[in-house]
Parts: C-alpha cells; structure tokens; sequence
C-alpha cells in the first residue's frame, strides 16, 4: 500500500473556488466514510481548514486512487469535478509525506509559520480515529506530522514570522500600526465560539480591548467563551454573551468585529453592515461602487493647435485667450461655449474656414506649432458637438486647476472575516465608513510578505525527518516477513525436535533441553545477519522489493505474512492514544 493525497489549497485555488469546495463537518465525516469504502483505499484522513482541503490514503493502485479521491472530493465539496480539476494538486509516497511535515510546521500556510495548523492536524488525526478510517500508516504519518511541527517551532525561530491568521488579520486591520495601539481601547464583537473565534477572542484581549462581546447560535459555548476571557489572567477586559439575534444591534456599538463561524450561508450582508454604520455615524451611508449620477461623456484632450483668427468666425475674439497653443477651431476655442453657438461654429468649420492656410487669416505667430490639419479640426469640433447635445456646454478644460485630493474618513467599523466559506458578503468592500479584511485580502497581502530567515533551517529538518520517516515505514513494511520467517524456523526445529523423540524415546529432560537450545542457536546465528541485512537494506529508498524476495526465497506464505501485519496492527491499536 502507498500514501497518495489529493487536495488544493490557496496556493493552488483562487479563494472564490475554495470557498464553494469547503466541507462542512458532516461532509468530511461522509468522505471518510466513502473513501474508505472504495476499492482503492484502505485509510484515510480529512485536512480541512480555511485556506486548504486535502484527502489523505493509503492505496494499493496509484492512478486509480487519483480518479477515485478527486471524484469524491468534488462531489462531497459540490464542485464539478471538471472545474475542480485544475486546482487539484497529487502528491505520492515521500513527496505526500513531505507535504504533510511542511503543512505541519506553516511553510505551507497563508501566513508562514503559523502554529494554529497543528491544531487542526490533530483534530483531522482524531475524526479519522472515531470513524476507525485511520489505520496503522495514516496514524503514523500524522502523529509524526505534530511530531516535527513541534520540533520546528522549538528548535527554529519560525515563530517570529509565524503570527496565527487572526494576529496577520489585525495587522492588515490596523493598517501598518502597532495592534496594540489600534485595538486600545476599542469595542469588539466576535461571532463565533470555536477555535479560531476563540483565538480571536484571545488575541483581542490581549491587545487591549475594553469590551468583547460572544455571539453564537449556542449559548452555552459562547458563556463559556465570555467566561474564560474575564476570568483570563493579564487582561481586564469585560465580556459578555449573546444570542445571534443580537448581532445587528450590537453591531451598532462594536469598533471591530470578527466573524469564523461554520455557516454554509453569509452571516453578516452588506445591507447590514451598512445599517450598523449609519446608526453609529448618523451619515446615510453610499456604496462606493455604485453610480448615482448619468456619467459624462469622456472628451478626450486635443494637442495645442495655432494661434489664428479668420473672418466670419463666429467667436467674440476679443473675449477668448490669445496666446500660443489657442486655435479659433481648437478645444480651447469653444471651452465653455453653448451648443447652439457650437453647432454655427462646426458649420463655419466644415466650409473650410478657420484653416491656416484660409485666404485673410492672420499668419501664425512666431513659436507657434500647427499640429492639426482641416480635417482633424473639423472632426475635433464634430466630437465636440456631439458631447455638447447631452450636458449641454463644452466645460473649461484650458488650464484645468489641480483637484486637492479629498482625505478619506476613518473607518467607523473594522470588520475581520476568517471564516470559509466567507461570514461577511464581499460587497461591503464598498461600503464606505467600513474596512473589511477577508480570506481573499489577506492571501493577496500575505504573497508580499517576507519569509522568515528561519525558513531554511525548518526545511531542512523537514527532509530530514521525511528521510527517517520513508526508512522507519519501508523497514517497517518488511518485518511482517521477518517475523513470518523466524516463526516459519521455528517450527521446523520444533518438528525436528519432536522426530529426535521419536526416534530416541528414552532421551532425558536435560539432554532434550541442551539439544533443543543448540538447534535454535543454529538456526538464529544463520538467520540473524540475513534478517538484519534485509532490514538496513529494506529502509534505502527501492527497498521495498526485498522483502518480496525474501518470501520468494523461504517460499513464506502471503497469508502468514498478512496475518502478522494484522496482528500487529491490532496491538498497535490498542496501545494507541486516544
């Protein structure tokens, strides 16, 4: 059997499509359930989390197992599997284990070096413990997997770039500012009662918040969430519990607030965070995205043209700019003018007036630059009229003044969503007064920023413990036989031992003893160095056909062999913890 996984991730899948390929808690339950139950596999183990979902298995063909955990993933997550596909990435034996150690020790994750994955690996390890679909390789693998996690984070610095999502979240937040001093003092509503709520709820206390408040559709879970933060050591902060129904109002008196629920559904919409606004600032609040006037047209700029004048025109040239750049059939000429004076001067235009080279126009002056034939001007003055007929008048675009840029308020609601699928509809992006930092954010902010310098030395244990876990699992795959073979020696010096009776019926204990001990002593020397040698030989990469010749060799019996495995894995399972 082989470990395969199947998964993405949000190095592998823009957000929008792990959003919709989330599992819910039953769902994960019923891929395991499944995945077991189809041919391929024999183990598996769900990995979800709110930027990843990985199916893990021990199979017995590698491109059947493909075909058949992708399948599954895309009709437990409700993907199609066509769209699901290209998002998929496969990782076999070493390469799968590798996956796993680095997931485990946050190379791996969103925000690099975040502990909070350990968490949840362990979480993944138990489900598939309940549901009895983590057999001995699978076990083996993740109780490793914490194993070296936490062997990174105790023997390297990766913790110092390794803020939980929660800590990443309020940074972007607070928007280059201290945390502490951004959180000080502040509001907070938290919507939700596990893990990464509670994380939340935590880091928020000890940032300094004055008061949290609990909202979950349990209320017993969220009281007990309240009650931890104000019996907490090293905060003062005050909490307290409410019921979901509660949220919009308390909406209206949080500064921040941060939602991680496992609804299937949005939690908070747009119209309600925009509500909640305008309670707290008495301003209607607009949807940044919205337009609610008719645009004008766009009128492109045209390049400087000659100064001139010419007779007929029907400009009053003694109220216009006459300076180099100004033209009697340019932009600058009819800035400003109404449509129907326009509409007299296209006329003049298109007779062929108003041209340079037009007999009784003035020449051009000294420096002057011609840069639009007849043609160009008349088409220029043609765009404009047409512009002209809907707002009316050219405006002034001569010597535009420079606009102040207009200084945006603070927000009056900072809103953290980490949940997936998403809490908080992405529209309130866009309405004002309103930061909003979600999944999608954060893993556009989290490609800029810097990788630990602790990174390689984690890497570097990370292959190694890759390296000891393939020896450990080939040696391991090879001492069923081993054990088969001793046991297969065993009765053939009992059997031997029983003929010498027969044949030597009046043999004394003592002798029937020391005869029975020199024949063991035989048969262990000879097969102490093979059974050892196979066994180093077994845990190099390639190794795993020696155990084959081995059985090929003594003529070992495949259910013997079976037998064994089983029994040991029995043991093991009941000397695991739980």
């Amino acid at each position: 059997m082989s470990l395969l996984v199947v998964g993405l991730s949000h190095r592998s899948a823009p957000v929008s499509v792990l959003e919709r390929a989330t599992l819910t808690a039953d769902a994960q339950l019923k891929l395991l359930q499944d995945t077991v139950a189809a041919e391929p596999a024999t183990e598996a183990a769900v990995l979800a989390t709110c930027n990843r979902v990985e199916l893990y298995a021990d199979v017995d063909k590698f491109h059947a197992g493909v075909a058949e955990l992708s399948t599954l993933l895309a009709r437990h997550s409700g993907v199609g599997l066509d769209e699901l596909t290209p998002y998929l990435y496969v990782h076999y034996e070493d390469r799968a284990v590798h996956h796993l150690f680095s997931v485990a020790c946050g190379l791996d994750s969103m925000v690099v070096g975040e502990g909070q994955i350990l968490a949840q690996i362990k979480d993944a390890l138990a489900k598939a413990q309940d549901l009895h679909t983590a057999g001995r390789l699978l076990n083996d693998l993740f109780q490793q997997a914490l194993r070296v996690g936490k062997r990174a984070h105790s023997e390297t610095g990766i913790d110092r770039a390794g803020q939980s999502l929660v800590t990443f979240g309020l940074e972007q937040l607070a928007a280059g500012g201290a945390v502490q001093d951004w959180a000080r003092g502040k509001k907070a509503l938290v919507i939700g009662a596990g893990s990464m709520s509670s994380l939340a709820a935590a880091t928020l206390a000890r940032a300094g918040v004055a008061e949290i408040v609990v909202a979950n559709r349990t209320a017993d879970r969220a009281q007990r969430l309240a009650r931890i933060l104000t019996e907490g050591d090293g905060t003062d902060v005050l909490a307290r519990a409410v019921p979901m129904d509660a949220v919009p109002d308390e909406l209206t008196r949080a500064d921040v607030a941060v939602s991680c629920t496992g609804a299937t559904g949005l939690v908070l919409t747009a119209e309600t965070i925009a509500g909640a606004v305008q309670v707290r600032t008495g301003v209607p609040v607009a949807d940044r995205g919205a337009s609610h006037t008719a645009a004008a047209p766009t009128i492109a700029a045209l390049p400087p043209t000659s100064v001139g004048s010419d007779e007929g025109c029907p400009l009053d040239l003694s109220a216009v700019q006459t300076t180099a750049g100004f033209s009697v059939a340019g932009e600058a000429a009819v800035a400003g003018m109404a449509a129907a004076d326009l509409e007299q001067h296209a006329a003049w235009v298109d007779k062929g007036n108003g041209t340079p080279d037009t007999p009784g126009r003035r020449a051009p002056a000294p420096g002057s630059v011609i840069t639009l034939d007849p043609a160009e001007e008349s088409d220029a003055i043609a765009a404009l009229v047409a512009a002209a007929t809907v707002v009316g008048r050219i405006p002034e675009r001569r010597r535009p003044e420079p606009v102040a840029e207009v200084p945006k308020p603070a927000p009056a609601l900072f809103l953290l969503d980490l949940a997936m699928p998403r809490d908080i509809e992405a529209a309130v992006h866009r309405v004002t007064g309103v930061r909003l930092v979600d999944i999608e954010s954060l893993a556009e902010a989290s490609a800029d920023a810097p990788m630990a310098t602790d990174v390689d030395q984690v890497r570097r244990i990370v292959a190694d413990e890759v390296a000891a876990f393939g020896a450990a699992l080939r040696a391991a795959h090879i001492t069923p036989t081993v054990v088969a073979l001793r046991t297969m020696a065993a009765d053939v010096v009992a059997g031997e031992i029983a003929r010498l009776e027969g044949r030597l019926p009046g043999l004394d204990d003592r002798h029937r003893g020391e005869i029975t001990q020199t024949v063991k002593r035989v048969v262990d020397k000879l097969l102490h160095a093979p059974t050892v040698r196979v066994k180093q030989l077994a845990a190099e990469p390639g190794g795993a056909g020696y155990a084959d010749a081995l059985r090929t060799l003594f003529d070992l019996d495949q259910e013997t062999v079976a037998a064994v495995s089983r029994a040991e894995d029995s043991t093991d399972d009941k000397d695991r913890p739980a």
